[in-house]
């Protein structure tokens, strides 16, 4: 981790521990942070906020509030957090319960109004069944005990459900978001065939030795435009047949 990243990472630390006080379980890095594949231009840093209690609407302003300044010093796509109850770690629901959420796409609407902000943001969200899958196999703990300690074991079904939902989309959305897709394919499809849970640089790695021809070196070049942050050259109609390939071999098509 570079000097800028390890001070973000500190400030954040600080962050939750000064507004969530004797609440605070734990904090814990995920993503590509924990995979070891971070890229500033096209990484967020992502943690997950564990509390033993309900945070008050005041713990929640105060966390929000030094987040947002913490956020200039940010790579460009900013930071995701979830803050989520103990419990729901240990014994996980699916779908699974938040308190707070915080990411770039509400980083206008919580400026505008954090304590409105503050007050609205919590439901359920099916994405954390894969985040807390991450935490168990790789997650740093930035703050508290270690992950094994604090969370449950994700049912599969769960799982596989939270990360299908990335790609469900996949033959129509490629062209908009051709690197983040096809390495979401190649991963999903490498849980599907072998149980595995990888990064989306892993998972693009893992389609290149694994895919056949030409599936391979679209997984191939996807992974190296992520590496190096230049544009993904192929054709959409060679990437929509991509994604038309993989759905099927994963079997969300016929």
């Amino acid at each position: 981790m570079t000097t800028k990243l390890c001070g973000i990472v500190d400030a954040i630390i600080r962050c939750c521990t000064e507004s969530l006080e004797e609440a605070l379980t734990g904090v814990y890095l995920h993503g590509s942070l924990a995979f070891g594949c971070f890229r500033w231009e096209s990484s967020d840093i992502d943690f997950i906020v564990v509390v033993r209690r309900p945070p008050t609407l005041q713990q929640k302003v105060h966390l929000m509030q030094g987040l947002l300044a913490i956020e200039a010093q940010c790579p460009p796509k900013g930071m995701e957090m979830s803050l989520v109850l103990e419990k729901d770690c240990r014994e996980f629901r699916y779908p699974t319960p938040y308190a707070l959420h915080f990411s770039a796409m509400y980083r206008e609407k919580c400026r505008a109004d954090v304590e409105k902000f503050c007050r609205e943001m919590h439901g359920v969200d099916r994405d954390l069944a894969a985040h807390f899958t991450v935490i168990r196999q790789v997650g740093i703990p930035l703050v508290g005990p270690s992950p094994q300690q604090v969370f449950g074991e994700v049912p599969g079904e769960a799982y596989r459900d939270s990360i299908f939902r990335d790609i469900a989309n996949a033959e129509q959305e490629i062209p908009q978001e051709p690197v983040y897709l096809v390495l979401n394919l190649c991963r999903v499809l490498a849980y599907e065939q072998e149980g595995l849970v990888l990064s989306k640089e892993a998972g693009g790695q893992w389609g290149a030795e694994h895919l056949p021809f030409p599936e391979k070196e679209i997984a191939a070049a996807a992974r190296e435009s992520y590496r190096s942050g230049a544009p993904l050259k192929i054709e959409d109609s060679s990437l929509r047949a991509f994604a038309k390939e993989l759905l099927k071999r994963i079997g969300k098509t016929e």
